[in-house]
């Protein structure tokens, strides 16, 4: 185990292994994502097969939850700080379900408003606040609220300052009116309805709706699988040091 693990790897073995730069490799060791290697007498780097062990969990890990989170971890972990390593995970984790549960708040609107009659779908050309208000049975500090939150985004007529609310405006008040029946909170509404404005409209959303949860399936199942290579990568440093193969940090 103590032969394999100090077996030496020149960086472009290293990078060729992983489908790499040898420049990409001595980035990844200078950010802290892999110990730091030893240097022969003539200053060149020398790598084993701890590196290629942390190089294959930290690529896994970009894959399932990305750079930022990937470095963090990396770096967790090489300063044995298992407690940030686990933190990183939990948090990425936790917004996969946020994501989620975004991903079933947008169909539950769309069906909702499939089985009503939107109040602004007859609506042509721009209304004032206190008509969207009284149209939807709102207050006007309501609609001034979900402004604020991100939920909805009126234009404003150049000459008086006045809000204008258009045809997408009143949708997507209908809209945050039903999800707000539903006891979802502000935050959650305003990320749902800047889905729906992104599509252009709930049809356009529908259509893209088995693309979004195919994404998350698929990080899902790339997480699954970074953190099995970071156990993996954990246990081996353990090993390293428990054969007094350490990295310098």
């Amino acid at each position: 185990m103590e032969k394999s693990l100090k077996r030496g790897l020149r960086p472009v073995d290293l990078a060729r292994r992983h489908g790499l730069s040898t420049q990409a490799v001595r980035n990844y060791e200078q950010d802290g994502c892999l110990p730091e290697a030893d240097r022969s007498p003539a200053g060149y780097r020398r790598y084993t097969e701890l590196h290629d062990a942390a190089l294959g969990a930290y690529l896994a890990l970009i894959r399932g939850h990305g750079h930022a989170t990937a470095g963090m971890i990396m770096r967790a972990a090489h300063a044995g700080d298992l407690d940030g390593v686990l933190q990183q995970i939990d948090e990425s984790h936790a917004r996969l379900q946020r994501d989620r549960a975004t991903l079933q708040a947008v169909r539950d609107a769309i069906d909702l408003l499939a089985g009503q009659r939107p109040e602004a779908a007859a609506v042509e050309g721009s209304s004032s606040i206190g008509a969207v208000a009284h149209r939807l049975g709102l207050t006007a500090a309501t609609v001034r609220a979900w402004e604020r939150a991100g939920i909805l985004e009126p234009q404003r007529n150049p000459a008086t300052g006045h809000r204008e609310f258009g045809p997408d405006d009143l949708r997507d008040a209908e809209l945050a009116r039903l999800l707000r029946r539903g006891g979802e909170r502000l935050d959650r509404i305003a990320t749902v309805i800047a889905q729906v404005r992104g599509a252009g409209s709930t049809d356009a959303l529908v259509a893209s709706l088995a693309d979004w949860q195919d994404r998350l399936v698929r990080r899902g199942l790339a997480m699954i699988a970074a953190d099995g290579r970071l156990a993996n990568y954990l246990d081996t440093l353990r090993r390293a040091a428990e054969s007094d193969v350490r990295p310098r940090h």
